[in-house]
């Protein structure tokens, strides 16, 4: 009896995500065809390497975006945690050393911008995508302050930037790292009230509010664990690259709400899960690296991941167009 409850826990709200990893296979079978070296293994890890990052953020993302909310502060607060990190881990700009310490406290840091966002969305009644704008450049102007205007902050630890080297099978430290929030994140989606209150939320505010849940401070937790996941992606930047820098996330958001809408979380809340927001992100990595095998023009490759992304509301909106009519 206990293994068919968590078989309906995990699959009551659709968490494997059936057409997403459809169309994973689909571009990845054209894309096997037109160029026999897209599954080689080094592509392959490479692949999986560059996935590692925007799949820690989409974790965090997606439980906005399950109430219902969404957070654009994406680029701001990988920014504060990329610079936080490489300027408290050994460096070139000053004498601090706090080592694996640095970490835990660029991710707290930039939770307090998700704990601002929070606020404001629950306590202000500011729209989400209005309050997390404001902190994505709250986050952008703090990351500037630390030393944003000059020189880079080169990291000189190396332990710290072995995390970005081959750990296990062949992959990266980041890797496992991004394995381990996505996981983590699976397990509050399935098994802890926080996941479960998110649906809730998402599928019906009113009637979530009626049950005696307390919506604000479920929505004010996803804001914080957002946050959190978006400044530890931070972090995973300034050890692949050795240095902090504002333009860290450059990029990210797109890639992690294209990944939310092609993996079928529902921007109106709901529906959807971390797993379908992961392999949305795989399905725009696996693109893009397809078009730089075919040594596609940067700028059409930009018009491809757009064109995918348009597919994919549509497609979204037109399976869901009863549901969006009583919304709007």
């Amino acid at each position: 009896m206990g293994l068919q409850v968590r078989a309906r826990r995990i699959l009551g709200h659709g968490a494997i995500p059936v057409p997403a990893l459809i169309a994973l296979l689909a571009v990845s079978g054209v894309l096997t065809i037109l160029n026999t070296r897209f599954m080689s293994v080094t592509n392959l890890q490479t692949i999986v390497d560059q996935t590692a990052i925007p799949a820690v953020i989409v974790v965090g993302l997606t439980f906005v975006v399950l109430t219902g909310s969404i957070d654009l502060s994406v680029e701001g607060v990988v920014a504060v945690g990329s610079m936080v990190t490489s300027l408290l881990v050994m460096n070139d700009r000053n004498d601090l050393a706090l080592g694996a310490l640095a970490v835990p406290v660029a991710v707290i840091v930039g939770g307090g911008l998700g704990l601002v966002a929070g606020l404001a969305v629950t306590r202000l009644r500011i729209p989400s995508f209005l309050a997390t704008i404001a902190t994505w450049y709250i986050g952008r102007g703090i990351a500037e302050l630390l030393f944003g205007d000059k020189a880079k902050p080169r990291v000189l630890d190396e332990g710290f930037i072995a995390w970005s080297h081959p750990l296990f099978l062949g992959f990266s430290g980041l890797v496992w790292l991004a394995i381990v929030v996505v996981l983590f994140g699976l397990l509050l989606q399935q098994f802890a009230r926080f996941g479960r209150y998110a649906y809730a939320i998402g599928g019906s505010e009113e009637t979530t509010k009626l049950s005696g849940i307390p919506v604000r401070r479920y929505r004010l937790g996803a804001f914080i664990f957002s946050s959190l996941c978006f400044a530890l992606a931070g972090a995973m930047v300034t050890a692949r690259t050795g240095v902090g820098a504002v333009a860290a996330g450059d990029g990210q958001l797109f890639l992690a709400v294209s990944g939310v809408v092609i993996g079928g979380t529902l921007l109106i809340g709901g529906r959807g899960g971390v797993l379908h927001s992961v392999v949305g992100v795989l399905i725009m990595v696996v693109i893009a690296n397809g078009m730089i095998l075919a040594d596609v023009s940067p700028y059409w490759q930009q018009v491809v991941q757009g064109a995918v992304v348009l597919v994919a509301v549509i497609a979204t909106v037109w399976r869901q167009r009863a549901r969006l009519r009583v919304i709007l």
